[in-house]
């Protein structure tokens, strides 16, 4: 397999990808089909965000939104079942139960330990530093572009958490298990190792407590821009969207068999920020997964960073005596 030339990288050499917009195929049906999973996304993102910009104070609360993150999920798994990227990709029983093991833990266990060790937590026990009035400047910046600060800045922080757990062999333990889903749908991005789920967790949202109603707005706006990251549905995405936005595609690379299209594609959002940074691939994958394709336990899932680990430090200390050994015979 010899795989293409993108940079100074030959993606496809292990497992087959697409690589180029051009080859990935394109919504089949009537001119209706066509214009609603062409204009979906668009449509969504500029609703989402102006329901918040406009809604009155007496429901622009955190919990509205999270019934409208609900319904909104609830609406592209529906539409899975509609216009499915891959059948292959379709969610089963076994699939859908385990990820709704994780959506629960995210909801409970992972939630309490959050508010005592997570981005709250932490903004909670530095903002008696800062004071508002040093934040003027911003605030007295027209809402939607609050907002629009806000995900990049959150944006460009993920980037770099999340290319670090795949340059790093200590984060990388973690986030690996991520890597072992087989398939794209509406919750997978809730699988993964409890440790990973809570670093990639950390951000700067807390600190932005202050400004709650550009907090939902930025909010709005990843949901309808990042949530498209790990779904079992084809879209005709418009050619700007998928120049600023990580889609579908763009992700399923980054979850590919192939290990040099796993390095790429990063941001949970704003894929701008990986053509800045040279790490945007164009492009889609059906073959996802580590090890073959190989499925992981949920207990497998569980222990894998630390049993890895440990072998990891068990292979150190010999290599480590030996190294000490031969220094003292030259010596």
């Amino acid at each position: 397999m010899d795989g293409v030339l993108v940079g100074k990288r030959v993606i496809g050499s292990q497992s087959p990808v697409i690589v180029g917009w051009e080859n990935i195929p394109r919504v089949q049906g009537g001119p209706v089909k066509q214009f609603v999973f062409t204009w979906f996304q668009p449509t969504m993102l500029v609703a989402l965000v102006a329901f918040w910009y406009y809604a009155p104070n007496s429901i622009a609360k955190a919990s509205i939104a999270l019934w409208f993150g609900f319904c909104f999920r609830m609406l592209l798994l529906c539409l899975e079942w509609v216009n499915p990227r891959y059948e292959s990709w379709r969610l089963t029983w076994k699939e859908m139960t385990t990820d709704l093991f994780y959506v629960g833990l995210a909801y409970t266990l992972l939630k309490v330990v959050d508010n005592y060790l997570g981005s709250d937590a932490m903004a909670d026990a530095i903002g008696h530093y800062f004071h508002q009035e040093k934040f003027a400047w911003f605030t007295g910046l027209p809402l939607l572009v609050q907002a629009l600060l806000i995900v990049v800045v959150f944006d460009i922080g993920q980037y770099w958490m999340h290319r670090g757990m795949h340059s790093w062999y200590p984060l990388w333990l973690p986030h690996s298990v991520h890597h072992y889903i087989t398939q794209l749908n509406m919750n997978k991005g809730a699988v993964g190792n409890p440790t990973e789920l809570f670093l990639i967790g950390l951000g700067i949202g807390g600190f932005f407590d202050f400004l709650p109603r550009a907090f939902l707005i930025a909010g709005a706006f990843r949901l309808g821009t990042e949530t498209y990251q790990h779904i079992n549905v084809r879209f005709n995405s418009p050619r700007w969207w998928r120049y600023l936005f990580n889609t579908t595609e763009h992700h399923s690379l980054h979850h590919s068999l192939d290990f040099e299209a796993t390095r790429s594609n990063y941001a949970p959002s704003l894929i701008v920020i990986d053509r800045i940074f040279g790490t945007c691939v164009d492009g889609e994958a059906e073959l996802l997964g580590m090890e073959g394709g190989r499925r992981m336990s949920i207990r497998e899932q569980m222990t894998h960073p630390f049993t890895e680990g440990w072998k990891a430090i068990r292979g150190l200390v010999p290599a480590a005596v030996s190294e000490s050994t031969s220094l003292r015979k030259i010596s």
